[in-house]
């Protein structure tokens, strides 16, 4: 395994992760309803996805540092087919829901352990200074590039073959997801080379795994690097949460008719994917350009905060399609491509900061702390677009986003970091 090599394993293990959620979110809900699902129930369904993979987070991440990075994910290639294969065949509510805590699991366990795996044979190969930042990027960009393909070809799936067999035509593209996540299991077992870890009983990992997430979570809390990196990823969960519940029903009441709101939001969300990807790119280039991690992600979340406070300040002036659509879309553009600028240079940051026996749960901390910013986010930007205006809102969490930019501006890479960060030094690259 080679410093290239593992780059282009690890993009392809993400690319692998994120193409059957783009492939099924097309038509999970519609998918649900078609079998009686109401309104009520399929949000509970979301919901209990939601719960589980918050609940699962950093005791799925725990496991990945005591037990390996590999099993975990071959782990999570498995729940993941399950939940697939049945909410294919699903026709009641508990088969759904049993299918979202499925898929929950499969998401906590798959949060952080092929980026530590990365990581970690990056520093095999190359040692502690290896450049990480161009290798992450790769990453983010391939788990965006997977959703735009994802999301597309899941709406056009159903039009395209219909239905096959006795599986109806919006649950092909979930049947599909399934085949892929084996086509995952596959790849991570037999080309995700691992230094074997030494035998361990259940009752180690048992008292390994809570003392791993302490660790976790004291370092996360006393390192001032990684505690400013959790709060400015809070920040970035507001605002994701503001600009993917607000936008769908924003444009369509530009647009006037609810049918081809959805149409134009769905042509502006693969947009904002392939923006990702590009900001995700380009995130090695302006960090060499400005000279340091920390002002790649100024920039990238500064130009997000521009991108919503617009939104903010033009709202009351869009008033139809001609003119509201291009600017909202245009605000979404540009927030993703900030967003994927600030990504890499960012997550190169975090991993200079912890050794490799904590880093998956340094990774599910950062994860839960945007899971619970966007959920807060969520209820907060809601209730102001029912009371002052979705534009209102959209400055809100674009202030949201100028605090981030502030928390990051104030990073000191030269502050020692504690306990066992101090084993890794920071990459020459950061």
């Amino acid at each position: 395994m080679t410093g290239r090599r593992a780059e282009r394993r690890y993009a392809l293990l993400v690319f692998l992760f994120w193409l059957p959620t783009g492939l099924y979110v097309a038509t999970k809900v519609l998918l649900m309803h078609e079998r009686g699902l109401g309104v009520a129930a399929i949000g509970t369904v979301v919901l209990v996805f939601s719960l589980t993979t918050a609940a699962l987070e950093l005791p799925t991440g725990g496991l990945a540092d005591v037990i390996g990075r590999r099993t975990v994910l071959a782990a999570s290639a498995v729940a993941s087919f399950a939940g697939l294969a049945l909410l294919a065949v699903a026709d009641s509510f508990w088969l759904f829901a049993a299918s979202a805590v499925l898929r929950g699991m499969a998401r906590a366990l798959s949060s952080g352990p092929d980026q530590a795996w990365f990581v970690d044979t990056m520093h095999a190969v190359e040692g502690p200074d290896a450049s990480l930042t161009r290798g992450l990027a790769r990453g983010e960009a391939a788990s965006s590039v997977a959703l735009g393909i994802g999301t597309l070809a899941g709406g056009a799936l159903p039009l395209a073959l219909g239905a096959v067999g006795p599986l109806p035509a919006l649950a092909v593209p979930v049947a599909i997801a399934a085949a892929i996540e084996l086509v995952r299991l596959a790849v991570t077992v037999f080309g995700m080379p691992e230094p074997p870890r030494p035998r361990t009983s259940l009752r180690a990992v048992l008292r390994g795994v809570p003392a791993t997430i302490a660790t976790g979570l004291r370092l996360g809390v006393r390192d001032g690097v990684l505690a400013r990196i959790l709060l400015a990823g809070a920040g970035v969960g507001v605002a994701l949460a503001a600009i993917e519940l607000l936008t769908p029903g924003w444009l369509a009441d530009l647009v006037g008719d609810p049918e081809r709101g959805a149409s134009t939001y769905a042509v502006v969300a693969a947009a904002g994917f392939a923006a990702s990807a590009v900001g995700s790119l380009l995130g090695p280039w302006v960090q060499r350009r400005l000279g340091s991690a920390v002002r790649a992600g100024v920039a990238g979340i500064a130009l997000g905060a521009v991108a919503l406070l617009g939104v903010g300040l033009a709202g009351p002036a869009l008033d139809g399609p001609s003119s509201g659509v291009p600017v909202v879309a245009a605000a979404y553009l540009l927030l993703f491509v900030g967003l994927g600028v600030t990504a890499a240079p960012q997550a190169a940051l975090l991993h200079s900061r912890v050794a490799p026996a904590e880093r998956a749960t340094v990774v599910s901390v950062e994860s839960l702390a945007l899971q619970a910013a966007g959920a807060l986010g969520a209820v907060t930007v809601g209730a102001l677009a029912t009371s002052r205006g979705v534009p209102f809102a959209f400055g809100v969490a674009g202030a949201a986003l100028v605090f981030a930019a502030w928390v990051v501006a104030r990073i000191r890479i030269a502050d020692p970091a504690p306990e066992a960060a101090t084993t890794e030094p920071t990459p020459a690259a950061v």
